[in-house]
């Protein structure tokens, strides 16, 4: 969930036309179940009809994303477009059961809505899609379904591949965002719909209704342990062609959903953008670190172009955009030091991948050095630095602070490290660093971290992008294999896209660990991995200057609609790391910023507040353990509903235990309670 960001921006001027709002709008389903939304329309003369862009997600617009709804619709109506707002069925103001992510059901409801847009007599039949996080995600599943009135989608920090990239696994590895996200999920379908909206004469009775129909989703997605048919579902790159509308893939560099900018630019045959910038899992008007961009100038440039047929220029720019950065995301950086630069086309044959061995006496060279062989047996707790999968995704924006990787050299100095010799000249890389790597392990299943960071002339260690891979999945996740202790093999591993210029006088340094704690659950048993120098490499994505880069169309300033709120409390977000010598036990203690905040529109108050608890000891991943606790909840007047998901994951050298509950409070009365108590084999993981 894309976190709600505030802009001291100056006020810029909208649309011409003056905009209405409707809430509670009833989008009826064929099987009787009704859907509710928020329209904004702009104010023309009657008859008038205009395209519409449609928001579909579970996040409870009366609620959860009003601000950020706020934020982007009456701008877009205010240029002629209708906007609209719907809670997918069973969440927020629509009825229905509650559902898992991504459902058949829901993609088939999310046709019917864009028909019944298309039908409504202030459209003109032609309706875009767009969306961030979920949103993004049903932007691309529906688009897939092709209903012949959506006509092009905006599609941000989502993916394309819901195994490999989306917030459960990384490689193979099961991450951390798995029972981060499914806490909150759990919290966020607990949600109480509205009766002001719905007209519902016992909004309790409804509420314990819903509550019951929830199903324990993240149980569920640990016993998918691998690439299945479950993940399959709704990965639009099981079959790209399906999608036959133009997509302006949106990114960021902080955010965990990067990679299927360039996926979806590769493999897509419609016409297609790209834009990457320094941000988080944010609106890039919004964006932090910054700079931040006139994300709504751009996205009205873009509906303009596909459903008003006007040549805004827009398709006749570069297909790739992207923030190229000399800095890097740290505390307290605000903005991210680099450039705008552009390709025509991606992939490009400008970009050539240029070779670094790792070789004897932790060297990363041009050519390769002689063949010998190197150990690493990392400690548990490498990984302190590593800051979260997806920053901010679960919180607001003023968490990046306590969730951004940090310096590296306390990861570093507990890893296997080649460092290349000082660079003469600045070396620049856009796309995906790919490692080369002859490796073997002492047990059956063995993971493997690998940071490609850039070591200053002060000894700062930044990391510039990582990969992860569980070696059992050296050939696909779809049938891992086993591996055959002390039995070499050659694998691969492409590390995340990443765009960086590595500064004259500066360092490149590959880190290989065989622990990413608490990013990654730990390996079954403790790993000692041999590889062998002068047979590995990282092939670097050498990105050569372009003089068109200057002349490059630039961004308005950013703007973000000032939105009727007020803080009611606030407390900011913090996390503390603790080493208990005696016990060889790391503790880290993360908990987001929290408060109460009032939407004025309607006198709710919003409380929200999430916290997680991870344990481990530095020599035996055994035992090791991640506890959350998430809380939403809203206030008006006698109407106090609040939800509480905990949950408590525990790793075994041979299976998982997850503890997991539901409480819903009405003020200080609790109404429900529901516990999950699950054990999952661990199967190649």
């Amino acid at each position: 969930m894309a976190g709600l960001a505030r802009s001291a921006a100056p006020p810029a001027p909208r649309g011409p036309y003056q905009i209405q709002s409707i809430e509670g709008v009833l989008v009826p389903m064929p099987d009787g179940t009704v859907l509710r939304g928020r329209l904004w329309l702009p104010k023309m003369p009657r008859g008038s009809r205009v395209p519409a862009i449609f928001n579909y997600c579970p996040y409870h617009w009366r609620i959860l994303t009003r601000d950020e709804d706020e934020q982007r619709f009456p701008y877009y109506a205010s240029h002629g477009y209708a906007g609209v707002r719907v809670d997918i069925r069973g969440s927020g103001c629509s009825d229905g059961k509650p559902q898992d992510e991504y459902v058949q059901q829901e993609q088939d409801d999310g046709v019917r809505i864009i028909e019944w847009i298309a039908r409504q007599p202030w459209c003109n039949g032609k309706v875009g899609m767009e969306g961030i996080s979920w949103s993004g995600f049903s932007s691309l599943q529906v688009a897939a379904c092709r209903p012949p009135a959506l006509k092009a989608i905006i599609t941000h920090c989502s993916t394309d591949d819901r195994y490999t990239d989306d917030a459960h696994y990384k490689g193979g590895c099961i991450l951390h965002d798995m029972f981060d996200w499914g806490v909150a999920f759990l919290a966020i379908q607990a949600q109480a719909a509205d009766p002001s909206i719905t007209g519902s004469r016992d909004w309790k009775a409804d509420w314990l209704e819903r509550l019951n129909g929830i199903e324990f989703n993240l149980g569920n997605w640990l016993t998918h342990l691998h690439k299945d048919a479950f993940w399959k579902h709704a990965s639009v790159n099981q079959d790209y062609r399906r999608i036959q509308c133009p997509v302006y893939a949106i990114g960021g560099w902080v955010d965990g959903y990067k990679n299927a900018v360039f996926r979806l630019l590769s493999h897509l045959e419609v016409p297609r953008k790209g834009l990457v910038g320094p941000w988080t899992h944010i609106y890039p008007h919004s964006g932090v670190p910054g700079p931040a961009i006139g994300y709504l100038t751009e996205a009205v440039r873009w509906w303009d172009h596909w459903l008003k047929d006007r040549d805004t220029g827009i398709m006749s720019e570069p297909a790739l955009r992207v923030w190229m950065q000399q800095g890097v995301a740290l505390p307290g950086v605000t903005t991210v030091t680099g450039r705008w630069v552009a390709e025509e086309v991606w992939p490009t044959a400008r970009i050539r991948m240029e070779p670094l061995y790792l070789n004897a006496n932790g060297r990363l060279d041009g050519s390769a050095g002689p063949i010998t062989s190197v150990f690493t047996h990392s400690p548990q707790t490498v990984g302190v630095a590593s800051g979260n999968w997806c920053p901010t995704g679960a919180g607001g924006s003023e968490d990046l602070d306590i969730e951004v990787a940090l310096d590296q050299r306390l990861d570093d100095a507990r890893s296997l490290t080649f460092d290349s010799e000082i660079l003469a000249n600045p070396l620049e890389i856009l796309g995906s660093p790919v490692l080369s790597l002859r490796v073997a392990a002492d047990r059956v299943v063995a993971y493997m971290a690998v940071r490609l960071n850039e070591v200053m002339p002060d000894g700062s260690s930044r990391r510039i992008t990582y990969g992860i891979l569980n070696l059992c999945h050296r050939d696909g996740s779809e049938s891992p294999t086993l591996l055959e202790p002390g039995r070499e093999y050659p694998v691969e591993l492409p590390l995340d896209y990443c765009a960086h210029r590595f500064s004259a006088g500066s360092r490149v340094r590959v880190a290989i660990s065989t622990s990413y704690w608490p990013l990654i659950l730990p390996s079954p048993e403790p790993v000692t991995l041999t590889v062998r120098t002068g047979l590995s490499r990282i092939s670097l994505p050498v990105r050569p200057l372009r003089p068109e880069d200057d002349k490059l169309r630039p961004f308005e300033p950013p703007y973000v609609p000032r939105t009727a709120t007020t803080v009611i409390s606030a407390t900011p977000g913090r996390r503390l790391v603790e080493f208990d010598v005696r016990a060889n036990q790391q503790t880290i203690r993360h908990r987001v910023a929290t408060g109460e905040i009032r939407q004025d529109e309607t006198g709710t108050n919003v409380v929200t507040n999430l916290e997680m608890r991870c344990v481990i000891n530095d020599a035996d991943p055994s035992g090791a353990l991640m506890e959350y606790t998430t809380t939403f909840g809203w206030k008006r007047g006698d109407m106090q509903p609040r939800a509480v998901g905990t949950a408590t994951i525990t790793a075994q050298p041979r299976e998982f235990t997850i503890t997991a509950t539901l409480q819903a409070f009405d003020g200080e009365q609790r109404v429900f309670e529901r516990t999950w108590d699950q054990r999952v084999a661990r199967d190649k993981v």
